[in-house]
């Protein structure tokens, strides 16, 4: 079999690895195996916590409801079944916005629940 040598890819991956890796704490900016798994693992986390980020978002829109609830005299639970059964069909996100930012829309909202 030929002998390959692989200077210029060589040089030109480790120059993408390094580049790439940049930023990132002790070896594993500087040394091309090092920064090769943490990349690798730096991938794994932002796939995994691109999929997260959904229900942490979720959760936050739960708690700033039940924020915005609790002085009108309903729990989040009870409101959102109630909501469900009278057909109001504002998402989480919508309702969360209505709360925090235009509370005297929310509670109108909350008074055709009731």
């Amino acid at each position: 079999m030929t002998r390959v040598k692989k200077a210029t890819h060589a040089l030109k991956y480790r120059r993408t690895v390094l580049k790439a890796a940049k930023g990132f704490r002790f070896g594993r900016s500087k040394k091309e195996a090092a920064a090769v798994d943490a990349l690798m693992h730096a991938g794994a986390y932002a796939f995994a916590h691109r999929r997260d980020k959904k229900g942490d978002m979720r959760r936050l829109w739960n708690v700033k409801i039940n924020a915005a609830l609790r002085p009108l005299g309903f729990s989040y639970s009870k409101f959102i079944g109630a909501a469900k059964k009278k057909g109001i069909e504002l998402d989480r996100k919508a309702l969360a916005h209505l709360a925090e930012f235009k509370p005297e829309v929310f509670a109108r909202v909350v008074a055709k629940v009731k």
